[in-house]
């Protein structure tokens, strides 16, 4: 019965991947302020993607169903952080001194870039003795920020990597 249906009734079939959900449910989160669940998104997600041959025509995505793990939510906006270089994880070695690590915060806070997370490995990562490598998440404003942020650390002298 369903396929006589879609048969009748459906000009165009397209499919999304979870990827392209999560980044409709993420901009639904920013720009709408609307929960939905991912199965509620993909009509937005096959428009934000032109996967349609609606493009350039005006449309309606039908939104439904804010059945959502709260935990799936925060994963989704983290990543979608990520992908937007609004967070970044950097590893920077420093030399293994007292305030070497309030040297290497004040370089990042001379930037504005928030610290969310620090990891400070003095045994690990393979470093000299002498040495140490801390691996730093941080908060931006996106891509410029960050560049800001890199040449800020080169500037001072500090070797560091973007962690993926």
């Amino acid at each position: 019965m369903t396929s006589a249906l879609v048969a009748k009734y459906v000009d165009e079939l397209v499919t999304v991947d979870e990827e392209e959900i999560a980044n409709a449910i993420l901009v639904l989160l920013e720009k709408e302020k609307t929960v939905a669940e991912g199965a509620g998104a993909v009509a937005m997600a096959a428009l934000l993607q032109h996967k349609t041959s609606l493009v350039g025509r005006r449309a309606i995505a039908v939104l439904s169903g804010g059945n959502i793990d709260i935990t799936l939510i925060s994963r989704i906006i983290e990543r979608g952080m990520v992908k937007d270089g609004r967070l970044v994880r950097l590893r920077i070695r420093l030399l293994d001194k007292p305030g070497a690590l309030q040297e290497v915060t004040g370089v990042i806070a001379s930037t504005r870039a928030n610290i969310v997370e620090l990891l400070h490995d003095r045994a690990y990562y393979g470093v000299d003795l002498g040495s140490t490598v801390i691996d730093v998440t941080l908060e931006t404003r996106g891509p410029e920020h960050v560049d800001t942020l890199l040449r800020a650390l080169d500037q001072a002298g500090y070797r560091h990597e973007r962690v993926l």
